[in-house]
């Protein structure tokens, strides 16, 4: 008999927070997609509207998503976003936001960093955003993914990137040892 957990996967940002539900057959590890969401928060565009009041809306819109994809999950698994000395402000304040978001998370998290989830999925850390797409829907093409009417065929959209992301962070955090231990803890229950 089959044990299945649920497991969430986040591609976390601000404007597009893409996020992948999951079955995980906790026996063979195979993977099976739910559910996918974006979470896409834009700003205000109104004049008399505080930037830092509208990020803390847009925060808050973020948070709720990934709450609501936490019930229910065992794990959440995500990508980590990352500042860098050299960086624009706006992606290190990005950052700063997403990372303050995800410590609420009020399930175990597994962090995974994007060369590794790129890495792991194609081989080089250095992958192009449509390999990791096309990987994405190959391995899972009943998922709900977003497509378009385009010359008489359904094609995927550009906004499957952080759907992708979230999917590829799943099978990344199923490597990690944060996952592994957790794991062996739940089987050792079920048995």
């Amino acid at each position: 008999m089959a044990r299945k957990i649920k497991v969430v996967g986040f591609d976390p940002s601000m404007s597009n927070w893409g996020v992948a539900i999951a079955e995980v057959d906790i026996e063979t590890l195979k993977v099976e997609i739910i559910s996918l969401k974006l979470h896409e928060t834009e700003p205000e565009t109104k004049k008399g509207v505080r930037k830092d009041s509208d990020d803390l809306r847009r925060a808050i819109e973020v948070r709720k998503g990934m709450m609501d994809a936490c019930v229910g999950a065992a794990f959440a698994i995500t990508e980590v976003p990352f500042m860098t000395p050299q960086g624009y402000a706006s992606a290190n304040f990005n950052s700063g936001l997403v990372t303050g978001v995800l410590a609420s998370c009020p399930i175990p998290l597994i962090q995974v960093f994007p060369q590794e989830v790129k890495k792991l999925i194609t081989g080089s850390r250095h992958a192009a955003k449509e390999e990791i797409i096309e990987w994405a829907i190959a391995e899972h093409p009943n998922a709900p993914w977003r497509v378009v009417k385009r010359g008489g065929k359904m094609v995927p959209t550009k906004a499957n990137e952080h759907l992708a992301d979230a999917v590829a962070a799943i099978y990344a955090g199923l490597q990690s040892e944060q996952f592994k231990q957790g794991l062996t803890m739940m089987r050792a229950m079920a048995a």
